[in-house]
Parts: C-alpha cells; sequence; structure tokens
C-alpha cells in the first residue's frame, strides 16, 4: 500500500512538472512575466513610471514569499516609441526569456505588431499602455485591459466639453497611428452623433514641434473643441502656443494618453485650461488619503523621483496579476491564469476604481473621468 502510495505521488510531481514544462515560463520557483516599453521615445514620461509601479510591486510579492512559492521575475525590453525595436523586443521575450506572459506593454501600434507572435502562442497580454479599442481585438482570450478606451474616452469627452461650453465646432490633431487614427475616428463619430460640425483636422509626425501653422488654420476654422492624440511634449507645446497667439477660448481635450502630471505641473500655467479623459482619478488630487499618500511617499523613497500617474498604474496593473496568480492556484497554466483573471473584482484602492474582468468582459474597469488642469494640478470635474 505504501509503494501504491508513493507512486501515485511520484506519478502526479511528474504530470504537475509536466503541466509546468508545457507552458512557458512557469516552473517550481519562478513565473516568469515581461513588457516591451518606452524607456526612451516620446511616451518614455509614461513607460519609465510605469515600469517602476510595477516593480515596486512584484518585489513587495516575492518579499512576502512569491505567489504559491514562486517569485515573479519581470523583463523589460525598450522600444522608443519603434515598431521594428518592440519586435526584437517581442521575439526575445518570447523566445530567449520565454515569459508567461505580458505587462504593461507600451503603444498602440506596437501592441498590435506583437499579437501577431503572442496570440498563436496563447500569451497573455496584461494591462497593455494603450487604450486603442484594438488591444481586445479576436481572440480576446488571452487580452486583458485595464481601462476605457481612447474611443470611449473621446465620447464621453467631447459630450461633456459640448454641453458645457455650448461647443458647435469640433477638431482634431494627431499622430497618424492607430493610436491616433482611433481619436480621430472617435472625434467624427461624436461630432456627427451630436449634430456638430468637424470643424477641421490636422496630421503630425511623432517628433514635430511647430506648430503654428495648423493651430492658425484651426483657429481659422473657429474650432470650439480640439482633440488631441499626440506625444507628450507634443501637446504641451500645442496649448502653449495656442495662448501665444493669443487663442484662449478653445478647449483641448487629451485622452489618457497625456493625462500626466508633468503635463499639469508645466511652469506659468501652460497647460491651465486643458481637458483630459481618462479612466481614473489623478493621484496627487487624493494624496492626502491614506493608499495614494502611502504610494507617493514610497515611491519617493525608493526611486528619489516623484511617483505619477502612470507609476500607480504600473503599480495597479502589477497587482492585478499578483492576484491573477494567486487566484489560479499551484497548478499555474495560461487556462488557470485566464479563469483566474475572469474571476477578480474588487476595490482598487490606490487607483479609486472598481475592477472587474468575466468571461467575455476583459475590461476591468469602464469609468471615465474627465480632468481639468488648474492651478499646476488636475482637478476632478467629472466621473461617468
Amino acid at each position: 500500500m505504501k509503494n501504491l502510495t508513493a507512486a501515485v505521488a511520484v506519478g502526479a510531481m511528474a504530470l504537475s512538472s509536466q503541466a509546468f514544462a508545457e507552458t512557458q515560463g512557469v516552473t517550481d520557483t519562478e513565473v516568469v512575466f515581461g513588457s516591451v516599453n518606452d524607456l526612451s521615445g516620446i511616451f518614455a514620461a509614461v513607460g519609465v513610471p510605469a515600469v517602476n509601479g510595477a516593480n515596486m510591486r512584484f518585489e513587495e510579492a516575492n518579499a512576502a514569499g512569491g505567489i504559491h512559492g514562486r517569485q515573479i521575475k519581470f523583463v523589460v525590453e525598450d522600444n522608443g516609441y519603434q515598431i521594428p525595436r518592440a519586435m526584437q523586443g517581442y521575439n526575445k521575450l518570447l523566445n530567449r526569456d520565454k515569459v508567461f506572459g505580458m505587462l504593461l506593454s507600451l503603444g498602440t501600434p506596437m501592441n498590435i505588431a506583437g499579437f501577431k507572435l503572442l496570440d498563436p502562442k496563447g500569451i497573455p497580454n496584461i494591462g497593455p499602455l494603450s487604450s486603442a479599442r484594438q488591444m481586445l481585438q479576436d481572440p480576446i482570450d488571452n487580452k486583458f485591459i485595464g481601462f476605457s478606451s481612447y474611443w470611449d474616452q473621446v465620447q464621453v469627452g467631447v459630450k461633456y466639453l459640448a454641453a458645457e461650453f455650448d461647443a458647435k465646432e469640433i477638431c482634431t490633431m494627431y499622430i497618424p497611428s492607430d493610436f491616433g487614427k482611433e481619436i480621430a475616428e472617435s472625434t467624427k463619430d461624436v461630432a456627427a452623433n451630436l449634430g456638430l460640425t468637424l470643424g477641421g483636422e490636422t496630421t503630425h509626425k511623432p517628433d514635430e514641434l511647430d506648430f503654428v501653422g495648423s493651430l492658425t488654420k484651426l483657429k481659422a476654422a473657429e474650432c470650439d473643441v480640439i482633440t488631441m492624440a499626440l506625444g507628450v511634449r507634443q501637446g504641451i507645446t500645442v496649448v502653449g502656443t495656442a495662448k501665444k497667439l493669443g487663442w484662449t477660448d478653445v478647449k483641448f481635450l487629451n485622452t489618457s494618453a497625456g493625462f500626466l502630471e508633468p503635463v499639469a505641473m508645466v511652469p506659468g500655467g501652460v497647460t491651465d485650461g486643458l481637458y483630459a479623459a481618462a479612466g481614473w482619478v489623478d493621484l496627487y488630487s487624493r494624496a492626502a488619503e491614506p493608499v495614494a499618500g502611502k504610494f507617493i511617499a514610497d515611491y519617493k523613497a525608493k526611486f528619489n523621483q516623484p511617483a505619477s500617474g502612470f507609476a500607480m498604474l504600473g503599480y495597479s496593473g502589477a497587482d492585478t496579476v499578483v492576484r491573477a496568480l494567486e487566484a489560479a492556484g499551484p497548478d499555474l497554466t495560461h487556462e488557470s491564469f485566464q479563469a483566474a483573471m475572469e474571476s477578480l473584482d474588487y476595490k482598487d484602492e490606490l487607483t479609486d476604481a472598481m475592477v472587474k474582468y468575466g468571461a467575455g468582459d476583459h475590461q476591468g474597469v469602464d469609468e471615465v473621468t474627465i480632468s481639468v488642469v488648474e492651478g499646476g494640478g488636475w482637478k476632478l470635474v467629472s466621473r461617468q
């Protein structure tokens, strides 16, 4: 009987080891996640703090003994917001590092290109730093996003501004990538649905910084609201240039891609009056709250630089992964991880958002928030 029991135990261990061997990135002691992020390009102000925030959460989990005895390894490759570099990163992570899943990969076109490598292997793509609708393109089984899409953010943001300021002419400025096109198309759609006029549109290169001609054209078109799908520095330059031209009655609307503290904190009130539609509440507007305040202090102590909203999102995204790994149990496979993700339903105190996934519902947060720059910070004006 003892021999039979021992044989059953050995067989179970063999089957368990075989399952891990067949699921890349998983051993008895480690699970590997990767990210193709922007650490040096036009969205480095998003990517760097997001990676820092994720590392904070994983280090906490690892220091507590890991998840079901496994340490979480997080390998990050810099895409510089360039597709060729992104593909090099995906190939390395998938074929050399053998990642179990991807987390916080940045850039709409970069993620879309990466799906060609991830989807055939069923590699989960969690919390991409893109709010494009394509982040949930078919097949969606392995895709999970954190917040509302650019499309929805523009829809809600334009409706809010049109109602508040009796806007008639809606315009858009965008980089003609998948990221920019979604925002431009949503702008046109919501304008048509509201019976408003599309006053004009301008397209821009990712490194363009002279917007005098474009703004002069849009001013002549009498634009009341201008949606933007530009780089972080570009968005700041656009708003500042409009003020220099004496155009102060137009309302500029960013999406979550430009919802950053550095945008609000530009000296001299350059960005005062800029609006942003996103999926979470600004971190510093809640600095007096215990959870937000502790995160701000801990991040500053660890990295010797101020925390940011995207540092918060990085931490929150990693926390989602930790919760899913816990729920998946010790027998970790892509199938058990997907089921665990679909079971998550909790209040994220750090982002002040309800997170809920489900079968066929791979968007964690549905709410859209609208904020405006006021006195060097973001002020929440609406939650929908």
